[in-house]
């Protein structure tokens, strides 16, 4: 399976329009999916995000999204900076939801690269990679740690307090905000563990498939 062809499955597997352009995009931030501004770094890095998601094995629901988020983490996102931010918003609902997993993701990540390269990205423009275990052999385990025990345990947690800091700017505006929209004025502004979904449609792909 070409690179391509793994997208369109993905994309048809979990429902997903990567074509369609929104003002806003909805991020899991608790139990809630809070829209935020869909910047144009998102767009031009989407792809890689989502050929992260397949080639390491994590899912689109919430933990999914922190496990790739971590993960992402690990291999060096932050040298991109609105990358590396938007996987802290990521990693902040995963963390509470599944600690063990976020952090088993990161020391993952320590031993990959990601995408994110500019030679990889215009590799895959010019569809230079003929199958999806081709990305998988220049991605996972090819080096050494970037860094191991202490080192890596506290780069880690750094970037936990920093998504936990986060986490507050945007959940508390959030919950102020549903309880207005939501309770008082009965609008869906923010709509609730949409991940279930997600999961039902990956199921109903699994069983036609």
């Amino acid at each position: 399976m070409t690179p391509q062809q793994a997208l369109e499955d993905f994309y048809r597997k979990y429902n997903f329009q990567p074509g369609k352009k929104s003002w806003t995009i909805g991020v899991y931030v608790g139990c809630m999916l809070v829209p935020l501004p869909n910047i144009e770094t998102r767009h031009r890095y989407i792809m890689q995000h989502d050929l992260h998601h397949i080639i390491t094995g994590y899912g689109v629901a919430r933990i999914g999204e922190g496990e790739v988020s971590a993960w992402e983490l690990g291999t060096g996102s932050m040298r991109h900076p609105m990358l590396g931010f938007m996987n802290l918003i990521a990693l902040s609902t995963g963390y509470f939801l599944a600690h063990e997993r976020m952090k088993i993701a990161f020391m993952r990540g320590l031993r990959c690269k990601n995408l994110y390269a500019c030679e990889i990205r215009e590799g895959l423009g010019a569809k230079k990679f003929a199958t999806i275990d081709e990305l998988r052999a220049i991605c996972l385990d090819v080096r050494a740690p970037r860094s191991v025990g202490f080192a890596a345990d506290a780069e880690f947690y750094f970037y936990v307090a920093l998504a936990m800091g986060i986490h507050a700017l945007v959940v508390l505006p959030a919950i102020v905000f549903r309880t207005i929209t939501d309770l008082l004025l009965d609008w869906n502004l923010f709509p609730k563990v949409v991940d279930k979904a997600r999961v039902k449609a990956a199921q109903a792909a699994s069983r036609q498939a």
